[in-house]
């Protein structure tokens, strides 16, 4: 048994925050069947879908898929026959979309009142910008991370789309989403989530939020002590010109790390920015003494808070990532042994499990229909009509 076996789950978000929030909930049991466009009636990026993608591709793994064309009258009857035997909903339109293609929460919640209806988008479907379109770059823009994120005098320097689609959007939709069928094992009832990803964004900065309006103190790029302003928070490069992070906050690490390296004399300057210059200055040229391994091995002895910097490549064979299963190997038909990134949460009595690879487009849209109730002769009317694909 998983945590959410005997979820079912509508997924018409498309892009990667929503597949992401899908492959979360699948990941755990859940029955994910992805609603995707016949070919040519959408506008989203076609991807390529070839047999390697699809075995390599974890935002598909554990999820079966349905080509419909919701354009048309008639596969809109058929998604909402589909979400009368559904838990959930999620979908990633702009706002209005699906109000116009009557497949809307108020629409779905007729047929099914105790539906879960998930609408993720970029800014929400109120508010000023809720119509605007835009990536990862600008929710964290607005929503408050990319401009403490750098180096004083320099531009902001901008991550991987980690922040606003896969954990402001994906994971707290997947979240969301968990909290509100939990609900509804006490009200009875679904209902609407409205998940804005520049939300999740300003709600991942909880912390700093609360030095702002306490403090009114302002998070400037590389200048408070967790985002490298001070010497004992920094990443440093080695002799190898791989990086080494210190994470020393506390005053005991501090005094452990100093006293590791050989700079007693700056134990009691931990916070005295007038000492920095100098303090980093120190470290920069002493970590280019040894490599970045070297100093990991040695500084790990004690009790440091230290971490090597790790390219991907590098991650899949620490042996830590190894022992805690963040790589799973899953047995292909075709592929032999394909790997994918394991499943973080571990569950002592109900695990997820990677159940099967990513299916193509519509690969399972007649077992899917057959489900649903629908006959032979419905399923062939709405291929030949262009309904179905």
């Amino acid at each position: 048994m998983m945590p959410l076996e005997g979820i079912r789950v509508l997924d018409m978000s498309g892009l990667a925050p929503g597949p992401y929030c899908t492959m979360l909930l699948a990941d755990l049991g859940a029955d994910v069947i992805v609603i995707e466009a016949t070919p040519g009636a959408g506008r989203r990026m076609e991807m390529p879908q070839g047999a390697r993608t699809l075995a390599y591709d974890p935002l598909r793994r554990n999820k079966r898929s349905i080509g419909l064309n919701l354009k048309d009258p008639q596969a809109q009857e058929t998604l909402l026959r589909l979400a009368e035997k559904a838990d959930v909903v999620i979908e990633g339109y702009r706002p209005g979309v699906v109000k116009r293609l009557g497949v809307d929460y108020e629409t779905v919640s007729t047929r099914n009142p105790r539906i879960v209806y998930c609408s993720l988008s970029g800014y929400g479907q109120t508010g000023p910008y809720s119509n605007l379109v835009g990536h990862d770059i600008n929710y964290i823009s607005l929503g408050g991370a990319l401009g403490a994120i750098g180096w004083p005098g320099t531009p902001p320097a901008i991550p991987l789309n980690l922040i606003a689609d896969f954990a402001g959007g994906g994971l707290y939709a997947a979240f969301a989403i968990s909290a509100a069928v939990i609900a509804r094992e006490k009200t009875g009832r679904g209902q609407y989530i409205d998940m804005a990803m520049s939300d999740g964004v300003t709600s991942l900065l909880a912390m700093s939020t609360g030095q702002y309006f306490g403090a009114g103190v302002v998070p400037e790029p590389g200048t408070s002590f967790l985002n490298g302003g001070i010497p004992a928070y920094h990443v440093y490069e080695c002799s190898d010109g791989k990086w080494l992070s210190i994470g020393s906050l506390e005053p005991w690490f501090w005094t452990e790390t100093c006293k590791a390296l050989g700079c007693d004399d700056f134990i009691p300057h931990q916070n005295n920015r007038e000492k920095f210059p100098e303090m980093f200055e120190w470290l920069r040229t002493k970590f280019k003494e040894k490599t970045r391994d070297e100093w990991f091995e040695e500084l790990r002895q004690h009790d440091i808070c230290v971490g090597p910097v790790l390219a991907m490549n590098e991650v899949f064979e620490n042996p830590h990532v190894l022992a805690r299963e963040m790589v799973v190997e899953v047995p292909h038909e075709e592929f032999g042994t394909v790997k994918h990134v394991g499943i973080a949460p571990k569950f002592s009595d109900t695990p997820g499990a990677i159940r099967s690879m990513g299916h193509g487009r519509g690969a399972d849209t007649d077992e899917v229909l057959r489900e649903a109730g629908l006959g032979e002769a419905e399923i062939a009317a709405l291929r030949e009509a262009g309904a179905a694909g």
